[in-house]
């Protein structure tokens, strides 16, 4: 049912490009995939994309958020009521907890909380709340006198901004980077990320910042609905001397991606939320970003 699935993300009001079966199953063969369809009058009104893992059912681990994905005939009523079949449903099937990831709401092409208020009314506990960082671009954007000192310290030394189709290069500097500061690796490899580029080329963009050819810095950015999503960030430590990142986000901020309703950096948080990188949040802050939050959600079955 893989083209009815993502006929109805397209319908909803709260989809994404993430949820498409095509970006959805990318990693198929790391997860359990237990995804649930809603029908109501013999249409699909619903969708719950979903992997389990031993007893816990997981708003899909391989989605930074999932939840209900909900058409026009999903009302508050109707959301309640897909809770009620959805937790009877993993219930008989043995299963124990089921892990909630809601889609913040700065992705909703309309308002689309009624997973929300269903999540209280069936006694949800809160397990995760990671701090993103969010410029509403509705709204005049001012940056700090630092970030502003870096825009113009890049532009002093010719830094100059580019969209790239070979994602190759930055994925060295991004994959350094990680693995000296945080001993991880990006959770796409360049393989994966190039093929999700191929699949969906108008959604997953890389900007970088340059200077003699050289690549300085970079931004993968996923377009959803109407906010631009900065999924990784990387810089070297040449672009750092120079503040290639300031300008690269003065760029997409001001320019880019003025007409879009949301310009979103990620989270600045670690352990579920537990330790703060008041760094990072600080720097995203400098572009006139406020929290958005990015929560999981526990129901005992």
């Amino acid at each position: 049912m893989e083209e009815e699935w993502n006929k109805t993300v397209s319908d909803s009001r709260n989809g994404t490009f993430l949820i498409n079966r095509k970006y959805l199953d990318y990693h198929s063969d790391r997860f359990i995939d237990h995804s649930l369809i809603f029908e109501m009058d013999g249409d699909i009104i619903g969708l719950f994309p979903a992997n389990e893992q031993g007893t816990t059912i997981y708003s899909h681990q391989g989605l930074t958020y999932g939840g209900v994905i909900m058409t026009s005939r999903c009302k508050g009523a109707v959301v309640l009521e897909i809770f009620e079949k959805l937790i009877a449903y993993y219930h008989n099937l043995g299963f124990e907890e089921l892990i909630y990831k809601p889609i913040p709401h700065i992705y909703h092409i309309k308002p689309s909380e009624e997973d929300l208020y269903a999540l209280f009314r069936n006694n949800a506990q809160i397990t995760t709340c990671g701090i993103s960082s969010t410029i509403n671009l509705d709204e005049e954007v001012s940056f700090s006198s630092l970030r502003n000192r870096g825009v113009k310290k890049a532009l002093s030394n010719s830094v100059e901004i580019k969209e790239e189709s070979d994602f190759s290069p930055f994925w060295d500097i991004l994959t350094s980077n990680l693995k000296q500061r945080h001993s991880v690796s990006p959770v796409h490899s360049i393989s994966e990320i190039t093929l999700l580029k191929s699949r969906f080329p108008e959604n997953i963009r890389l900007y970088t910042a340059t200077k003699d050819g050289e690549i300085l810095a970079g931004v993968v950015i996923y377009e959803a609905g109407g906010c631009v999503h900065s999924q990784y960030i990387a810089s070297s430590q040449k672009g750092r001397n120079l503040s290639a990142l300031d300008l690269l986000f003065s760029y997409l901020i001001k320019e880019r991606y003025k007409e879009s309703k949301y310009f979103d950096f990620g989270i600045s948080t670690e352990d579920g939320g537990e330790v703060l990188n008041n760094g990072l949040l600080s720097q995203k802050e400098g572009f006139g970003a406020s929290a958005t939050i990015y929560a999981s959600y526990k129901i005992e079955l």
